[in-house]
């Protein structure tokens, strides 16, 4: 198996849906093609795939942010995710690292990524690349300033 590092384009929608879906956020491809196309506008923002053969089997989010109590910027890894068939073979370690050098090109000098309380294996897949658990010295909020829909109009599940 190949793997190629590339952007993640418009015409990737519906495999995005898909990825999404298997990390637990069910997205129509409608949808998808719609956040593709906020992600591309954003020039703080990178979208990188991970293609085995002509098929997309990962994709991995980057945002970049200034610090305003240092001299620098920060990278956030907003989503990962990476087809159920080919965890375990290195395509999550390798979007990772390709986050983190375009990161570093952008002046980051830290990367921050949050993960929902149950993903065990995720944890343990993110303190392998080196990550360190700092929940404990610093605390999370988060407040909705609307209402974020789900296909069908549910209230989707927060993660």
């Amino acid at each position: 198996m190949t793997i190629r590092i590339r952007r993640v384009e418009r015409a990737d929608a519906a495999r995005v849906a898909e990825l999404l879906g298997q990390l637990g956020y069910p997205t129509t491809a409608a949808e998808a093609e719609e956040r593709l196309d906020c992600w591309s506008d954003d020039p703080a923002s990178l979208l990188l795939g991970a293609d085995a053969d002509g098929l997309l089997v990962g994709v991995a989010a980057l945002h970049v942010t200034p610090i305003l109590e240092l001299t620098g910027r920060f990278g956030r890894l907003v989503a990962l995710v990476v087809d159920a068939r080919y965890r375990g073979t290195g395509v999550g370690r390798t979007l990772v690292e390709e986050i983190e050098r375009q990161a570093r090109q952008a002046g980051c000098l830290f990367m921050e990524v949050t993960s929902s309380r149950h993903r065990d294996a995720a944890h343990r897949f993110y303190q392998g690349l080196g990550y360190q658990e700092t929940s404990a010295r610093k605390a999370r909020f988060t407040r909705f300033l609307s209402a974020p829909s789900a296909p069908g109009g549910a209230e989707p599940e927060r993660k």
